[in-house]
């Protein structure tokens, strides 16, 4: 049965390949000043920097510039953010990037006028938002966060060797998000199957909560069907348009915060994994990955229905003559199959981690409630171990 929810979405997509002419709809609703934040020279190299730069003098914007947005989005880097808009003035912050570009602008966009220090109140206290809100509108080139249609935000504190995401209301969602997959074939391979694991990733911990027989688990196991079949597309041809296009389309669908509702959720993927990132530096998609067949294993009795229907319905396997433990095991093995198939990474020792390491990543492991099972910190350092 599903549990009682509240759902709202308020972001407007642009999609397609004329998406961009979007923002000359969207660009007249806010003044005039535009923080436009960005990573590298990607999106100069490939053009879209100047379309946009475009776009927005012929709408008499004030173009405030700030480039150097990491992978992982660091406390200095969002202070330095934060001084800037509000120094400026800014109306709306202009997101050109990937996941990490539009969660740090989400960040500086409830921190800007924070009177207190927004890491504290914001990524470790979890506190509401209380303050003045800078609106943000994505311009999406790589997939798999979901940020472009969601409140998530995750920075990274290199200091204190955490990296922590906070779920805002939909009041910090981006007001705008303009997707052309053709904006996603430069990026490189191994980024591009990051983002495919981070895609899969955000499904699984929605799906893996609860045993009910409900319309979100119905759309989660169609959505990781759709990006299964399209991802073995992209990693032979990047410039599937088709593919590209259907991951894009199902990364959003993954974390717009839809198949989340009537589920508890689980996210300790996302917890482990973040806090190899912390230690790693790791791009994140590829920290998941890394852990993910540790950790479903170990959980795999305690929602072990769950995982019986995840064999059948996402990888097909035949259950005839065979017990449920071994239809789960044989869909966690097709699970490892695809990841091994696209390239993903199947060990934290390929990201950088080492034995003496994983006391410190497990104390920077939050431990939550939502899955099948709280997991004890010794059963997070045996999954790590696992995931050496």
């Amino acid at each position: 049965m599903l549990g009682n929810f509240n759902y709202c979405n308020p972001t407007r997509l642009y999609f397609g390949e004329n998406a961009l002419e979007g923002l000359n709809t969207e660009l007249p609703k806010y003044g005039k000043n535009i923080l436009l934040t960005y990573g590298g020279g990607s999106v100069k190299k490939s053009g879209l920097y100047d379309e946009i730069v475009k776009i927005l003098n012929q709408n008499g914007k004030n173009i405030i510039e700030l480039p150097g947005v990491m992978s992982n989005p660091t406390t200095e880097k969002l202070y330095e953010g934060c001084k800037l808009a509000k120094e400026n003035s800014v109306d709306l912050i202009l997101a050109v990037g990937g996941g990490s570009v539009c969660d740090y602008s989400k960040a500086v966009s409830v921190s800007a006028y924070c009177d207190e220090d927004p890491w504290t109140k914001y990524f470790l206290n979890m506190e509401d938002v209380s303050n003045k809100i800078i609106p943000v509108g994505c311009v999406l080139t790589m997939v798999g966060t979901g940020s472009e249609m969601n409140g998530g935000s995750v920075i990274t504190n290199h200091e204190q060797k955490l990296k922590i995401g906070h779920v805002f209301g939909d009041n910090v969602f981006p007001k705008f998000s303009i997707l052309n997959p053709v904006w996603t074939f430069t990026v490189p391979q191994y980024q591009m199957v990051a983002g495919f694991f981070d895609i899969m990733s955000h499904i699984m911990e929605q799906y893996f909560s609860g045993d009910d027989d409900n319309t979100s688990d119905y759309i989660a196991e169609a959505l990781m069907r759709s990006l299964i079949h399209s991802s073995k597309i992209a990693v032979k041809n990047p410039h599937d348009y088709e593919a590209r296009s259907n991951i894009m389309w199902t990364a959003t669908w993954a974390l717009n915060t839809l198949i989340a509702k009537g589920k508890t959720t689980d996210w300790e993927v996302h917890m482990i994994g973040q806090a190899v990132g912390a230690y790693t530096n790791a791009t994140h998609g590829m920290t998941l990955s890394a852990v993910s067949l540790a950790y479903y294993r170990h959980i795999m009795p305690y929602g072990l229905k769950k995982f019986v229907r995840f064999a059948k319905e996402v990888w097909g396997v035949n259950p005839d003559g065979k017990t449920d433990e071994q239809i789960a095991n044989e869909g966690l093995k097709a699970l490892e199959g695809w990841i091994k198939e696209i390239g993903a990474v199947t060990s934290i020792k390929e990201l950088g981690a080492t034995e003496e390491m994983l006391d410190g990543i497990v104390k920077a492991t939050f431990l939550l409630e939502g899955g099948y099972r709280k997991l004890t910190p010794e059963e997070v350092k045996e999954i790590l171990k696992e995931s050496m």
